[in-house]
Order: structure tokens, then C-alpha cells, then sequence
């Protein structure tokens, strides 16, 4: 990926001090961030902003993050685009039931804040080139 433009990054969360949290560290890396507190907004901006990547928090009010990833996935415009769980959700089986629904990789909070920039990094570069 050419550093001419900005990787784009979509985060899905409605836990304000955490979204402020991955903000800073994205930005600060120099990435876009767009925001959507619920998934159906985040939905919409998938479709209007084609992120390079989703960070999908699992436990949001109303439309939970997996039904939101599924939607994702199942929508030719957005099928595309990797969709990472970033959840507390850390139970035997959650994992396995976060990639089931659609998500490429799974983040647990509290994330490292070292290492998690170069993680998503790392998540962005593995996927093939979704504009081809």
C-alpha cells in the first residue's frame, strides 16, 4: 500500500472513552479514523466511505457487531472490506464465533496500545487488494 493516501479505518464502537482511545493511537500513526457509535450507522458509512478496514466492537446496543458483520459481508459493497472483532468478548468460543459471522481477525480490550497500531498494520497489508 502506497503511503500517498491515507488508510482508511472505519471503528464501530459506542464506548466513548475507547473510541477515543483508538482514535488517538490510529491517528497518530497516520491513519483516517471515521467514527459510528451504532452499527447501522457504521453500516452506512461502510458503504459511502469503503474503509481499507472495519474494527467491529461485538457488544453494541441494538444490532450486536456480528449481525452488523454479517450485513457487511453479505452486501456486494462492502463484502470486501476486512472486518476486525475489537471486543471484551473474550469467552471460550468467541473468537471462532466472531471469524464464523464474516471478521478477519479478533482484538481483545484492553488493547496494548504498543502494539496495536502495527497489528492493524500488519491485518491491512495481509488482505489482497479489494479494488481489483
Amino acid at each position: 500500500m502506497t503511503e500517498d493516501k491515507k488508510t482508511k479505518i472505519l471503528v464501530i464502537e459506542d464506548n466513548e472513552v475507547n473510541l477515543e482511545l483508538v482514535r488517538e493511537i490510529l491517528t497518530f500513526r497516520g491513519f483516517e479514523v471515521i467514527e459510528a457509535i451504532a452499527a447501522e450507522k457504521g453500516i452506512e458509512l461502510a458503504r459511502t466511505e469503503l474503509p481499507d478496514l472495519i474494527l467491529m466492537d461485538l457488544g453494541l446496543p441494538g444490532m450486536n457487531g456480528l449481525t452488523a458483520t454479517q450485513k457487511l459481508k453479505h452486501d456486494p459493497q462492502t463484502q470486501n472490506i476486512p472486518v476486525v472483532a475489537l471486543t471484551s468478548h473474550a469467552m471460550r468460543g468467541d473468537q471462532e464465533l466472531a471469524m464464523s459471522c464474516g471478521c478477519s481477525d479478533y482484538i481483545t480490550k484492553p488493547i496494548d496500545t504498543r502494539k496495536f497500531p502495527q497489528r492493524i498494520r500488519s491485518i491491512i497489508e495481509e488482505q489482497p487488494n479489494k479494488n481489483q
